[in-house]
């Protein structure tokens, strides 16, 4: 008996806490998408797949999370195990982890946004072929880093050279790194959504503030791209973390960079391309600082989970 005890039991865990492997790359910039994705070695990627405890439904719709530089944290968790709740299964990837990086601040070289927008489109069709997975109602949402991803999901340049077999219904980038600006201003007719903090020092608003002005400005098929700045809020707002500096984090908020329709960054001032470590650190070091502020609102946190909660209810759920 106890041991039939123990396979369902470990049965049930198996169906809802599942590893799902999947083949992406290593571009180091967009670049290396737009125009080099075939001549990219493969990298062997993976995630955790887990479907609502409380929900019994034939199809889930599904969230693709996307942690930061620091890697995942409980405040993550979180918000994963809110949107179970709502009878919507998560995929917790894990790019750091894949390629044997804890963390990549202070460099921000190691595991870079445009490698981890791949894996999140070869995570998203591998996802869709589960039976389980409602294909057409997959969201994607990240924090800092993660956020840079769940935003630049949506450039069509970059979605047009991976060539997905799906698209992501909705984006929720949280204090997402908007100080990239892309020369293209082309991007998905999805819902997206960047929530970020007033006082971010790290990922700073006015930047994302601008982006989506230059969208609305550029044609109303964007009226369904916005943003929320939380008044008196820092990075990681949404935690429970004390108010704290992160010596080594770099501070963007005298930082612009320009994007090229190839997916090339381009120094301040003096617009040379940023193709590898090297040049992105030397770009880098004409105006960023050391140190960023961190850590929890409870105002503005409290909204934020409450803003999430009904942007994928609405998006996700609804029919």
């Amino acid at each position: 008996m106890i041991y039939v005890i123990f396979f369902i039991f470990s049965a049930y865990v198996f169906c809802n806490d599942e590893r799902i492997e999947f083949e992406s790359a290593n571009p180091f910039s967009f670049e290396d998408i737009i125009l080099y994705l075939e001549d990219q070695d493969i990298q062997n990627v993976y995630g955790i797949l887990k479907f609502p405890e409380k929900h019994n439904k034939e199809k889930y719709p599904l969230i693709i999370g996307v942690a930061g530089s620091l890697g995942w944290k409980e405040h993550h968790h979180e918000f994963l195990q809110m949107y179970r709740d709502m009878g919507i299964a998560t995929f917790q990837l894990q790019s750091f982890e894949s390629r044997g990086i804890e963390s990549t601040v202070g460099s921000q070289t190691e595991v870079t946004i445009a490698a981890i927008v791949l894996d999140s489109y070869r995570a998203l069709d591998e996802l869709s072929k589960n039976p389980k997975i409602d294909a057409a109602k997959v969201g994607i949402t990240g924090w800092s880093l993660g956020g840079g991803v769940s935003l630049f999901a949506g450039w069509t340049p970059v979605i047009e050279s991976i060539q997905p077999e799906n698209k992501f219904a909705a984006h929720l980038p949280f204090y997402p790194p908007c100080f990239v600006k892309p020369s293209k201003l082309d991007f998905v007719d999805s819902p997206v959504h960047i929530l970020i903090g007033e006082l971010d020092d790290w990922t700073p608003a006015n930047p994302c503030m601008q982006l989506i002005d230059d969208l609305h400005k550029t044609s109303n098929k964007y009226d369904n791209i916005n943003i929320t700045v939380y008044d008196g809020a820092h990075h990681s707002f949404d935690s429970k973390l004390p108010i704290t500096t992160v010596p080594n984090g770099y501070s963007f908020k005298d930082c612009m960079f320009d994007l090229s329709d190839e997916g090339v960054p381009l120094m301040n001032r003096v617009n040379i391309p940023m193709r590898s470590p090297i040049l992105q650190k030397i770009g880098f070091s004409f105006c960023v600082e050391r140190g960023t502020t961190v850590g929890g609102n409870k105002n503005a946190r409290e909204k934020s989970f409450e803003f999430s909660k009904l942007f994928m209810s609405k998006y996700l759920l609804e029919k």
